[in-house]
């Protein structure tokens, strides 16, 4: 052994200890390994910055960017609520994990699970039922997902671009996809019958309340195809939204006698009830807010805030409606809400005369609540940004995503070009702002891609690949190729429960390589078992990054993540050893 691979064995040395122990932050980490390797010599200037022009890292940058185009336009919030109107406990639990994996496939599914969460809790939390049975699904769909395509992962680009570093030949975009599919329907039927015995039930939390305190007095819209429609309205509110009153049933601007009354087409609800209660009723019900006024839409792809403004004692207001002060004309706002402490209202809510302490639930711009804040009759309470839907924005975005897979998949420009042409035409047709797009990228992944990809670099020109291959894999190559694929998966998979998913892969591609390579074989097959076993950490919360994100929300314990996540990586192990040598034979 040589003094260049006894340095390149220590700098790998330091590099794993510092990314289990988490002493540094992972990107920083690597970028201390590129220095390493460059002020000892064990790789060129030009080498050690590679990783920055590596295509891995740029379609990776750009894929986030992607993402952000779909995540901004309310595109994947929209599929969300969607499947937050499905009733069925196993029901919803496929059909979430069937849409996340599929999402996941295309768009970052760290992305992808931070839209999802918070409308699996609020069904979960709707229909009764405790989230703890549907995050850990949510978060385990959104991995083996993304194992499908190039795209899908991180690590999938970086393992593509670690073997056409090697001077091998790289993956087409869906060549994961056969057996990827294979995965995600294991994975699926796996959670489908142990997600009742497995996973905890940590009890159904109280329905947020939005930021927004108190009941208010709304008025909805009951359009055509709401399922409030031929009901009556004493009836109309489903039994698990909890308590929400109906207060009168408006028609042809008219207050209705009764209540029993069967509810039409055009119809108005003027209901009271705490403004999560609502909004869960509006989303099941399918009613609408009023819609009139277009004029007061705001620019086209503003941000739109709901914000809580009280009227102040010697307010100009007091006495005064809304109708009869053009409040909508003159704020630029619609009043979403009507808020008092005293008796409930029985009219409309444009007609009622506003008194001190009167509280508005307003659907506003910056611009507009800047002029309510300037008001000395208006009290500015709280604000807070809507989830909202831009169909215009949403429709792009996807077309746009749906191109530039289409454009790799048909081989028509490489995937880093017809990324990069993405994110230019999401900038140029206006559904991000530049600094929007800037914003989008996960620096820390790009810095870590970019400062791991010379490690690689030297483990192999060191020999040090070849090393670790015969010392570590040396037992086990007397059996063969398969038994070596068992151990570079079972060596990946663990090393990915205690360290970043691309840190474990880019240590594991040279020495997968090198075991080919010693073997006589094609080093296809283990290549996939690294971007597999990487992809797909199950047994930690810190394992990847959506496990850490449904720890915390779910209430998860550690326990909790290796009863489930075990026994599913051990069968993706089992799956692998049998299904990647049919699949990329040797």
């Amino acid at each position: 052994m040589g003094m260049e691979l006894w340095l390149t064995l220590a700098v790998l040395a330091g590099a794993v200890y510092l990314f289990i122990t988490e002493k540094l932050p992972v990107d920083v980490v690597a970028l201390l390994v590129m220095a390493s390797l460059l002020v000892l010599g064990l790789v060129s200037p030009a080498e050690a910055l590679s990783g920055f022009s590596s295509q891995a890292t740029i379609t990776v940058a750009a894929m986030f960017v992607l993402s952000a185009g779909l995540q901004r336009s309310g595109a994947l919030l929209g599929l969300g609520e969607a499947l937050a109107r499905i009733r069925w406990s196993w029901a919803f639990a496929l059909v979430m994990m069937l849409a996340i994996a599929f999402i996941s496939a295309f768009v970052n599914n760290t992305a992808a699970v931070a839209v999802f969460l918070p409308l699996v809790i609020s069904a979960a939390v709707a229909n009764r039922q405790a989230p703890s049975k549907y995050l850990i699904p949510l978060s385990y769909a959104a991995q083996f997902g993304g194992v499908c395509t190039l795209v899908g992962t991180s690590t999938n680009l970086l393992v593509n671009s670690l073997a056409i570093q090697s001077g091998r030949e790289g993956f087409e975009l869906f060549e994961f996809a056969p057996l990827g599919v294979v995965f995600v329907a294991i994975g699926t039927v796996y959670l489908m019958l142990v997600r009742r015995f497995l996973l905890p039930d940590l009890g159904v939390p109280e329905m947020e309340t939005d930021g927004h305190g108190g009941p208010y007095m709304v008025e909805l819209l009951v359009p055509e195809k709401s399922p409030a429609v031929g009901a009556r309205a004493r009836d109309v509110v489903p039994e698990d939204i909890g308590p929400v009153t109906v207060l009168q049933v408006i028609r042809d601007n008219a207050i209705l006698p009764s209540r029993h009354v069967e509810l039409q087409p055009g119809d108005r609800l003027l209901v009271r009830a705490e403004w999560s209660r609502i909004q869960a009723l509006r989303k099941q019900l399918r009613l609408e807010h009023d819609r009139v006024a277009r004029d007061l839409e705001g620019p086209a792809g503003a941000e739109r805030l709901h914000a809580e403004v009280m009227v102040a004692p010697g307010s100009h207001l007091i006495g005064h409606s809304l109708a009869g002060m053009r409040f909508g004309h003159v704020y630029r706002v619609r009043v979403h809400g009507l808020q008092r402490q005293r008796a409930p209202l029985r009219q409309r809510l444009d007609h009622v005369p506003l008194a001190v302490g009167d509280i508005l639930l307003v659907d506003t711009t910056e611009k507009a609540l800047g002029t309510l804040r300037d008001d000395p009759g208006l009290i500015v309470l709280g604000e807070r940004a809507q989830p909202r839907i831009d169909a215009g924005r949403a429709w792009t975005s996807a077309l746009v995503m749906v191109g530039v897979i289409a454009t790799a998949a048909l081989g028509l420009l490489p995937i880093v070009a017809s990324a990069i042409l993405g994110c230019v035409a999401l900038v140029v047709l206006r559904c991000l702002q530049p600094d929007e797009a800037y914003a989008a990228v996960d620096w820390k992944v790009v810095m870590l891609l970019a400062g791991v990809l010379p490690l690689g670099i030297a483990l192999e020109h060191s020999g040090g690949a070849a090393w670790l291959a015969r010392n570590v894999l040396g037992l086990v190559a007397v059996l063969g190729p398969v038994a070596c694929l068992a151990a570079i998966y079972l060596l990946t998979s663990v090393l990915t429960e205690i360290m970043s998913n691309n840190a474990a892969a880019v240590l594991v591609v040279p020495i997968g390589i090198a075991t080919a390579e010693s073997l006589g074989v094609d080093a296809k097959p283990f290549l996939v078992a690294v971007a597999f076993a990487a992809s797909t950490a199950f047994a930690t919360p810190v394992g990847y990054q959506t496990n850490a994100m449904v720890h915390a929300a779910g209430g998860y314990r550690f326990a909790d993540f290796i009863r489930i996540g075990l026994p599913l990586n051990l069968i993706f192990w089992i799956a692998g050893i049998v299904l990647i040598p049919r699949f990329f034979p040797f």
